[in-house]
């Protein structure tokens, strides 16, 4: 069939939206026809090159649709079910999701490869191929991805608002939740209020955190996360020295818990969130380093003498069948906030105005509206 994408063809190019050929779903495939994509910085660093996938490629691996069409193998959906994408598949039989890390699925080493995971594609720009990010290719209004891929959500969940589930709502949340396990009257700090930022801050706040410091430039970010995200501090850090203010907020003692979300995790960012640590401190680091990182700005003797811990997480270490379920019962039941995380909603075409106000730091999410569901 035909449809409509948001291919990027090159490094340091814009999305360009065009008529691409889309094949049938294979046997353990199905094809979905999604109703909304969140504009996530993780697509954006493809363009920068930041994570190497081969090009042509469709973006988006943030979405939620409804099953239009399914492999002759596939058992667990059936065409009329609305689901919500994972960006990472959970194959469940490997032994990370035996242990219950389904984040670390043995399939997610082919996330980043372009072709679906039998090697061939399932779109074609012309006579080529055209990988998709993470096998799902949101930046689309329909596209064909592994049934492991897919997790099946209530009909009376707007999607638009499941759209969110896919990849910065877990990621945040479970980074606090799941990776630092928050515990209350612990102090907390975020480095960085965007997408994934924000629902750290939430994340740590229904944990019962005494103290929730959120970092951010922006001033309308620092508000929201103040007055709506639960943040109990907020902190400028081109006004003041922003380890100086977590030390005042948790009576110089440091944080409990600091978790590194800014959109590109620079060395400077990642030596402020190591030294706002107190004593067993545990940092997360949740975002993207710059290509060609390859230290840690940290002493050995400090996590050796202050038995600090530096942890790394991927999707908010959720296992994706069981937790996109769970964090749409506490959206339903009021715990946790959705609606207010999109900042500005798009059309496919204005993709790449999405990605601009995002780089400038207007959007906590774009959200790209792709059909009436």
């Amino acid at each position: 069939m035909k449809t409509r994408a948001a291919v990027l063809h090159g490094q340091n190019e814009q999305f360009k939206v065009q008529e691409v050929d889309l094949d049938p779903p294979g046997p353990h495939e199905v094809r979905v026809r999604l109703a909304a994509t969140g504009l996530c910085h993780s697509d954006y660093h493809l363009v920068t090159g930041d994570l190497p996938m081969p090009y042509p490629v469709i973006g988006g691996h943030e979405g939620a649709g409804v099953i239009e069409e399914v492999g002759a193998e596939v058992t667990a959906v059936e065409p009329g079910d609305h689901v919500v994408l994972s960006f990472i598949p959970a194959c469940g039989h490997c032994r990370s999701c035996a242990v219950g890390h389904s984040n670390l699925c043995d399939l997610g080493a082919n996330i980043l490869a372009g072709p679906q995971l039998d090697g061939t594609y399932r779109f074609h720009v012309g006579a080529q191929g055209a990988g998709q990010m993470c096998l799902l290719g949101t930046f689309a209004e329909h596209t064909v991805v592994p049934d492991v891929s897919v997790v099946k959500i209530d009909r009376s969940v707007p999607l638009r608002t499941a759209a969110l589930i896919g990849c910065g709502v877990p990621t945040g949340y479970g980074a606090a939740v799941n990776k630092a396990k928050v515990r209350p009257g612990e102090s907390v700090v975020v480095w960085g209020a965007g997408g994934i930022g924000m629902n750290a801050i939430q994340g740590a706040a229904t944990s019962g955190a005494r103290v929730v410091v959120a970092v951010e430039p922006d001033e309308a970010k620092r508000k929201l996360a103040y007055e709506v995200f639960g943040a109990t501090h907020v902190v400028d850090p081109t006004a003041v020295d922003p380890v100086d203010a977590v030390l005042e907020a948790t009576w110089n003692r440091g944080a409990d818990v600091s978790i590194a979300t800014p959109g590109v995790l620079t060395q400077a960012i990642l030596a402020q969130a190591l030294q706002a640590l107190g004593k067993g401190g545990r940092a997360v680091l949740v975002a993207v380093p710059p290509a060609g990182a390859d230290h840690l700005p940290i002493a050995p003797f400090d996590v050796v003498m202050f038995e600090r811990q530096i942890l790394g997480t991927v999707y908010g270490s959720s296992n994706p069948f069981s937790d996109i379920p769970q964090l749409i019962d506490l959206y339903q039941s009021g715990k946790l906030k959705l609606d207010e995380l999109v900042t500005n909603t798009y059309s496919l075409d204005q993709i790449n105005e999405g990605y601009e106000a995002m780089l400038a730091g207007r959007n906590i999410r774009g959200l790209v509206i792709l059909s009436d569901d």
